[in-house]
């Protein structure tokens, strides 16, 4: 029984595998890495990612998932595959039962995509579970509970907002914008300001190093290596976290307008809730440093980050098979 129990975070940026007694097992980027003349698969996960950007013309780095669903079927598939046998080992005795999660915006077409690729990649049962009721479950709130909990998940594709109650989402909205906007949104930003044009990876360093949603006390530096757009010559600038907060400022807004507008339509009685216990963040993108008092300052309310905030998800999508299997094993 012990190994037959699965649960996986679909992300975006990374997939986590979680497993049933031992804890989250893997986390790699969800990337691919294939030969398009042959259309074999040449890497996935950590190999593949650090190929992006840099590999010849015929081998391609892709991110199957796009916005929190799945845009490549038959890559994500074969992604799927090579995780959970890397996560079990190859003498699995059985089927595991397997949950997913998907972002609380999805349709049921793309739900039933996430369900098929699973089955494919060896399932022998699939539950399907929201990202926000995993990331509560993962933040160790108990969801069941008459009492209203806000959460927000920022991942690398979709950030979504939820209230919870009772087991259940009462008010929720799902946006497109997260943690791979925050490294669009600083390219876009470096190529405006200084004419410099820099790649993802870089964006993402930037982000993680220097970035910030909120103005710091401290301004820290970095020097930032890229490709001058005039000259076509490689330059190197230095870059504050001021500069961030500006760059970041666009989309780190429209997080906080979903977040403002969840609130206004909940109900008064659970709203009193967050009131006291606060808004709790999660996911990769929530780990960008001044979110929290951005949010404190527009809401007014008590906001803090998960512990784990990067693997929430996939412990709290975990625990939800734990919790079925339990169910039905008393049933």
């Amino acid at each position: 029984m012990a190994n037959s129990d699965i649960g996986i975070d679909l992300g975006t940026a990374s997939i986590l595998v979680y497993i049933k007694g031992k804890g989250v097992v893997l986390k790699e980027p969800s990337v691919v890495a294939f030969d398009r003349d042959t259309n074999k698969i040449k890497a996935i996960g950590e190999d593949a990612r650090l190929m992006i950007g840099r590999t010849p013309g015929n081998i391609v780095a892709v991110r199957p998932l796009r916005q929190g669903v799945i845009s490549n079927y038959t890559v994500t598939e074969q992604m799927m595959k090579y995780f959970l046998t890397k996560a079990m080992g190859k003498k699995a005795f059985r089927k595991p039962r397997i949950a997913v999660c998907v972002p609380s915006g999805v349709t049921e077409v793309e739900k039933k995509a996430v369900e098929d690729a699973t089955y494919q990649a060896g399932a022998g049962k699939v539950a399907i579970i929201e990202e926000p009721i995993a990331a509560a479950i993962g933040a160790g709130i108990d969801i069941a509970k008459p009492q209203g909990n806000m959460i927000v998940d920022i991942g690398g594709g979709t950030t979504d907002v939820a209230v919870i109650s009772l087991g259940g989402t009462v008010e929720s909205a799902s946006i497109k914008v997260a943690g791979d906007d925050f490294d669009e949104a600083i390219v876009r930003y470096m190529r405006k300001k200084y004419n410099l044009l820099v790649g993802d990876r870089t964006a993402e360093d930037i982000k993680i190093n220097i970035g910030t949603a909120f103005k710091r006390t401290e301004v820290d530096y970095m020097d930032v290596r890229g490709r001058n757009l005039v000259t076509g010559l490689p330059e190197t600038v230095r870059v504050s976290s001021d500069e961030t907060q500006e760059a970041l400022k666009e989309t780190t807004g429209q997080i906080l307008d979903t977040i403002c507008a969840v609130l206004e339509k909940t109900p008064p009685e659970l709203a009193g809730d967050i009131v006291d216990r606060g808004i709790v963040l999660t996911g990769g993108g929530a780990m960008l440093r001044g979110l929290e008092e951005l949010i404190e300052e527009r809401t007014h309310i008590n906001t803090m980050t998960a512990d784990e905030p990067m693997t929430c998800v996939a412990i709290g999508t975990g625990r939800y098979i734990e919790f079925l299997s339990g169910y039905s094993e008393e049933a």
